[in-house]
């Protein structure tokens, strides 16, 4: 019989979803509320896909035998509880490609880290000779990718919210990267919700596959003991030695699996900081685990450039090192921005407060921060956190006057650091948009 399937939001996932369920001969439908990009159009025409844009027509959709929907819609929205209280199946674009494909799938997660890693990860394998796709919640669509390539292996970003609605894709090698609260807002402000929407990546794991954890990192203990993990566990950690998986020592680290370890200097490693030792660990552990060559992974971990908005060097202008960070929307990647830069900080922060704690940040804040430049809309609960730590606390409300502040209270030797801890819909169309402009603005300087 012929599978009616529905797709709610035709993004780059539901686009490629599309493409993958029309390959299979399903009677496929797509239903956007928003506008659909003219390129994402014009595809789902030229697949023959009955598409709707601006609005949900329910008698279209609550016919469907299954439906595929982005992971940005939330239960609270009025379609889903129509959809719900139907009784009609809901699953991510993870779980309907990976039915289709016989490839290796790795997934990686964690509230910091994921996007770094998931490309470090995909770089090793690339660069090893493997045949490899990248994809989840970066670059192509998985969906799109396992109706129009054949790989063996795909590297795979997942979010919480793509977990979520994910309930029979089993990873072979899963990469946990750290939990810490975030988009409590999506999970009834509820930490541990949020943790064992993250332990999903274990959740239909078997003995003979693998789980790559953070040692160190407290969240992800506790999730693992809400969720139990069937697969072999390899921690990481920058704290102490493990008996098999990674750990640095006598600036090393040392990466061990099935009685055989590698060894790296640590300063050869292309990416610098604590959490990207973490990043390097947690790839190199899975690359190792594929029986990639010690020599090849080292040669990756020390060549691999850094991804777009993540601790991104710009320029020096005057003497001052200028940073973007805008692809830190919460506190603990926030975190990890402030603890890596040693010189004095003009802190760019702010936009869309997603319930931020911003407890963890006050010693640093106190210890390297110079001046704090407030960019967003409402800006209150910054001053409140830190008026009493910094001498100077400004707001502004476009990129063009940030910058100039910046400029501004900015001494050579100084690093202006863009690491806004705050989701960026206020005043931009993402994380990225702000980015560019803080790239934009620093150049014109």
């Amino acid at each position: 019989m012929l599978k009616r399937i529905v797709i709610l939001g035709a993004g780059e996932s539901g686009t490629g979803t599309a493409v993958l369920a029309k390959k299979q001969g399903a009677e496929v439908f797509v239903s956007d509320a928003g506008t659909i990009r003219e390129d994402y159009a014009r595809e789902l025409d030229a697949h023959g896909v009955s598409w709707e844009q601006g609005g949900h027509s329910y008698e279209h959709i609550l016919n469907a035998d299954e439906i595929i929907k982005s992971p940005g819609i939330p239960e609270t929205a009025a379609v889903m509880k129509k959809i719900r209280y139907a009784g009609i199946p809901v699953i991510s674009e993870i779980d309907y490609a990976a039915r289709y494909t016989k490839a290796k799938l790795i997934a990686i997660s964690g509230t910091n880290g994921k996007t770094t890693t998931t490309l470090l990860t995909y770089h090793i394998l690339k660069n090893a000779g493997l045949s490899v796709g990248l994809g989840g919640n970066i670059g192509q669509s998985f969906a799109r990718q396992v109706a129009t390539e054949q790989f063996d292996y795909y590297v795979l970003e997942v979010s919480s919210f793509q977990l979520d609605d994910t309930h029979t894709a089993s990873f072979y090698i899963s990469i946990l990267t750290n939990i810490t609260p975030d988009h409590l807002d999506r999970y009834q402000y509820d930490y541990s919700l949020y943790q064992q929407s993250k332990m999903r990546l274990a959740l239909h794991q078997t003995p003979d596959q693998f789980f790559i954890y953070n040692l160190d990192d407290a969240g992800s203990r506790e999730a693992m003991q809400m969720v139990p993990v069937k697969a072999r566990l390899l921690p990481f950690s920058l704290e102490q030695e493990v008996a098999e998986g990674g750990w640095v020592a006598n600036k090393t680290i040392h990466i061990r699996y099935n009685d055989t370890t590698m060894d790296m200097p640590y300063e050869d490693l292309s990416l610098k900081g604590r959490h990207n030792a973490y990043n390097s660990m947690a790839a190199g552990i899975a690359a190792r685990i594929l029986e990639i060559r010690k020599e090849s992974v080292r040669e990756s971990l020390s060549n691999f450039e850094n991804v777009e908005h993540r601790l991104e060097y710009v320029a020096t202008v005057k003497g001052v090192d200028y940073v973007n960070d805008s692809k830190a929307t919460n506190v603990n990647s926030t975190w990890y921005a402030l603890e890596s830069i040693e010189k004095p900080i003009i802190w760019i922060v702010g936009g869309v407060d997603k319930g931020n704690d911003y407890e963890p940040l006050k010693e640093l804040v106190k210890e390297r921060v110079k001046a704090i430049v407030c960019l967003g809309k409402d800006n209150l609960r910054i001053h409140e956190a830190f008026s009493s730590l910094v001498p100077v606390l400004v707001n502004t409300e476009n990129m063009e006057e940030c910058i100039r502040m910046s400029h501004h209270f900015a001494s050579k030797g100084d690093v202006v650091l863009l690491s806004p801890a705050c989701a960026s819909f206020d005043l931009f169309e993402n994380y990225e948009d702000r980015g560019r402009q803080f790239k934009k603005q620093v150049r014109s300087l």
